[in-house]
């Protein structure tokens, strides 16, 4: 008989910049989290200048209507905690039984968010060809590195798990997402066999495979895990009707708790049966089992 034997998932909700630039938003979030049984409440941190050129900072922001400012760099900085803040958040979620972790889109915010430690540190697909970023990451931090492939040639994939790898720890660090970039995905550009692809080159090479969803409702991320995603990241928000860009591709509290309940549910049951006739099936089976007269 095979020995399979499945990890526990861990479910990510990635709250992002859906607390809208408010604290007490973020927090509500983290404790909503919390209720729903995930098992880290993740943001993001960014620093805009150092991100957008002159002329991208000045520019409007593509869609109006989500913007929370006159242009989208002012926007940015609205959404934008300081890591004084950030601090703060992973204060709260440990003292309210949830972990805390973040996205870092630039050297200067990796460096703030190592100053406060958390378990692991995502890098988005965004900024996964930064090799200043990762180096970072791969030679100054202990914790866990976790990195999306969204929007990513199998050519760049290779290149960014072999240069993590140049360090030895890393490779027991590393988390690779399966994802596609879209808000939201539909169903058919999901692609969910990357982790095969991936787990076929590369399992040797990291510590685990996680899946990144940006699609609507739950039921394909059951499938993620049982394909080997042993970490299922969702972006969460309290109301899909908010302004923004990541709410509408977002769960509510409902669907975060149901999503976390299931995959508990099938967590159980991936199992071979112990022995050909269950404890629960002998009184079937002396009740139903046919034989012969």
């Amino acid at each position: 008989m095979r020995n399979i034997k499945y990890a526990e998932p861990k479910v990510i909700a990635e709250i992002g910049c859906n607390h809208m630039g408010q604290m007490d938003i973020a927090k509500e979030l983290i404790l909503s989290a919390k209720k729903c049984n995930a098992h880290y409440a993740k943001f993001q941190k960014r620093n805009s200048k150092e991100l957008l050129t002159e002329s991208q900072y000045n520019a409007p922001h593509p869609v109006p209507y989500n913007s929370y400012g006159n242009t989208y760099g002012e926007h940015r900085e609205f959404l934008e905690f300081d890591v004084a803040q950030h601090q703060e958040l992973k204060k709260f979620s440990e003292e309210n039984g949830i972990g805390y972790a973040t996205s870092v889109w630039d050297i200067t915010s990796a460096n703030e968010i190592i100053s406060i430690n958390p378990d692991y540190i995502k890098i988005p697909s965004a900024c996964n060809n930064n090799f200043d970023l990762l180096k970072i990451l791969r030679d100054d931090y202990k914790g866990g590195i976790h990195i999306s492939f969204g929007m990513t040639t199998l050519k760049e994939i290779d290149e960014i798990i072999n240069f993590l790898n140049k360090n030895d720890s890393a490779q027991e660090r590393l988390v690779v997402y399966s994802c596609t970039s879209g808000y939201p995905v539909p169903f058919k550009d999901v692609c969910l066999l990357e982790i095969e692809r991936i787990k076929e080159l590369y399992l040797s090479k990291i510590k685990e495979i996680g899946f990144s969803g940006h699609h609507l409702g739950i039921a394909i991320d059951i499938a993620a895990y049982a394909l080997g995603a042993n970490w299922i990241e969702r972006h969460f928000t309290k109301d899909r009707t908010w302004k923004g860009t990541d709410h509408a591709a977002s769960l509510e509290e409902a669907g975060l708790g149901k999503l976390c309940r299931n995959l508990d549910a099938t967590f159980k049951s991936m199992t071979f049966k112990k022995s050909e006739i269950l404890e629960i099936e002998k009184v079937q089976r002396d009740k139903l089992k046919y034989r012969k007269v």
